[in-house]
């Protein structure tokens, strides 16, 4: 059994993922930061089910908390699987954008991504085997208008990974990125009417959590062993 640790796991995308590589035999380590009951309430669950899964909570945009947490699973089990799912959105113009928004967004995002990933490198290459997966966005390959912030973090997320791909390729471990386009969420119901769906993404619908979640399921097996420093849209032909 593989340990895989999902960051961000409580909020919808990182649900379906966390339900998805449980199903596929993983033990799931469900990350959280404010939102540790829903977690536990996804632990519950897929216990419940017969799957093997815990929560743990720490704020991801801080080293040393991040570093004590994965170094306490780590004196329990090697983490194998790393999906970087973590990210907020704090919006503006950059004209009128406040240092304070572009930071947060950043240090989740990015920051967070090294801030998660730097401690858990040496175990995993110790058994050379590993998937590191970061869920980046479509407004990291193309921008958007308002989120240069996020955008700035989720482009950020595409280099790091590229370059940690080549790092790790003679251990056995690759490092992709997802980049999704509009996802079927509660957050992105109140900012995507089915309209604008309509005029933005050729297939005319929103994705499905499920859909990353299946993709992230593909990468972190051993089929997918031969991909590493790709960035795979899932945006229904939006690029």
């Amino acid at each position: 059994m593989k340990y895989a640790l999902v960051t961000g796991g409580s909020g919808a995308i990182g649900q379906a993922i966390c339900q998805r590589l449980a199903m596929d035999g993983h033990y799931v380590i469900i990350h959280a930061h404010h939102n540790l009951q829903k977690a536990q309430r996804l632990v519950e669950q897929l216990v419940s089910q017969g799957y093997h899964a815990q929560a743990i909570q720490f704020d991801i945009s801080d080293f040393e908390q991040t570093n004590n947490a994965l170094n306490t699973l780590l004196a329990q089990h090697t983490i194998q699987v790393l999906v970087h799912n973590a990210g907020i959105h704090d919006d503006a113009p950059l004209a009128g954008m406040q240092q304070q928004q572009w930071n947060s967004v950043i240090d989740v995002s990015l920051n967070g991504f090294f801030n998660v990933t730097q401690p858990l490198m040496l175990a995993m290459m110790k058994t050379r085997w590993g998937r590191v997966i970061a869920i980046s966005s479509v407004a990291g390959i193309a921008g958007n208008r308002g989120q240069a912030n996020y955008a700035a973090a989720k482009s950020g997320l595409i280099g790091a990974c590229k370059s940690l791909s080549i790092e790790l390729a003679s251990r056995g471990i690759t490092s992709n990125v997802i980049a999704p386009g509009i996802i079927d969420t509660a957050m992105s119901k109140a900012t995507f009417p089915v309209e604008k769906i309509n005029q933005l993404v050729p297939m005319k619908r929103a994705g499905k959590a499920s859909e990353v979640a299946a993709l992230v399921s593909f990468l972190a097996s051993d089929e997918a062993a031969y991909i590493s420093g790709q960035v795979i849209s899932i945006n229904g032909g939006m690029l």
